[in-house]
């Protein structure tokens, strides 16, 4: 096998980052000088591993007789096959190595939106957040209104908006390269707008047709608007993995939606949000056709007579356990 050779030192995520030419066989890595790749490791030995020829020709990489060894997937091994896509473990440095001849992956479109980060993304995304936070407050606010209240709320908002987007550009900088906070704040503040029109839409849209399901099942969507906000925030991070986002966000739905399940059966015995509607609209918002007084009397009688029928039932049955004692 001719050279020249390329050792790759990779990151946890497997990006590259750094790559050393060697030209010929052996190849010597080890933290001492005399190396043909020297490791800034202080776990790895002085003189630790070397690439060289098997008997069959084929590439191999073997322990010098250091203490932590080369592991690859977790197992300690002493000698390993290299063919371009294996990667080991020396001490605490992830190595990978490659000839000329290795064939590199077709160029990948891009996909991160470059135009679309920066300055005027993290203005919109705070807006959306101080939107959603003062609509919110106005709606739920029985007071007088009080400017100075509405604008501590706001900030609050913004600086937790802050925090939450910091953390994941945090991660964007440490597995994408750049931090991308601007895209961040602004996939938070349109998620959460997302939310609260939701919120008012499945109000009006119970009350006008009298179709309880929107707010007695509503948190479910409140559910999958929050796992889509995440995926975008993953999308951001690492562009290029939609598949395997898609099914981590199906199961943080599917265990999100169960616990909603839980918790409204354990508080109230049953399975939806609400017991009853709890928004009332002024009357010209109804759409739904309206029902007679009635029509009303007759359905509590029939719910009188049920209970009357039951209690009876139940009476009988209890008076056939006592005359059995």
């Amino acid at each position: 096998m001719n050279g020249p050779f390329f050792i790759e030192t990779l990151a946890r995520n497997g990006d590259v980052l750094h790559r050393h030419r060697v030209d010929k066989l052996p190849i010597t890595i080890g933290r001492g000088y005399n190396n043909d790749f020297i490791l800034d490791d202080a776990h790895t030995a002085a003189t630790h591993a070397v690439v060289e020829l098997a008997e069959d020709g084929a590439l191999v990489m073997r322990d010098l007789g250091s203490q932590n060894g080369i592991v690859v997937h977790g197992k300690r091994q002493a000698s390993v096959p290299i063919n371009g896509t294996t990667v080991v473990r020396l001490g605490h440095t992830r190595l990978r190595v490659r000839d000329t001849a290795f064939p590199v992956e077709a160029e990948v479109t891009d996909t991160t939106m470059h135009a679309w980060e920066g300055g005027v993304p993290a203005l919109a995304g705070m807006a959306l957040i101080a939107l959603f936070v003062g609509v919110t407050e106005a709606l739920s606010d029985t007071g007088a209104f009080q400017a100075i209240r509405y604008l501590l709320v706001i900030v609050t908002g913004i600086g937790a908006g802050m925090v939450w987007s910091g953390v994941w550009a945090l991660a964007n900088r440490l597995f994408g390269g750049h931090a991308r906070l601007g895209r961040h704040l602004f996939i938070l503040g349109s998620g959460l707008v997302t939310i609260g029109a939701w919120k008012a839409l499945s109000s009006v849209l119970a009350y006008a047709w009298s179709a309880e399901a929107f707010t007695r099942y509503g948190n479910h969507v409140v559910m999958l608007i929050l796992v889509a906000m995440i995926y975008h925030h993953l999308r951001t991070v690492k562009p290029h993995k939609p598949r395997a986002f898609i099914s981590s966000c199906a199961v943080f739905l599917a265990l999100g939606s169960g616990l909603i399940l839980m918790r409204n059966y354990e508080n109230a015995g049953r399975l939806r949000d609400e017991l009853y509607m709890s928004v009332i609209l002024p009357p010209e918002v109804r759409r739904s056709q309206d029902h007679s007084v009635d029509e009303f009397m007759g359905d509590a009688a029939k719910l009188k007579a049920a209970a009357d029928e039951a209690r009876k039932s139940s009476k009988l049955k209890k008076d056939d356990e006592d005359d059995d004692e």
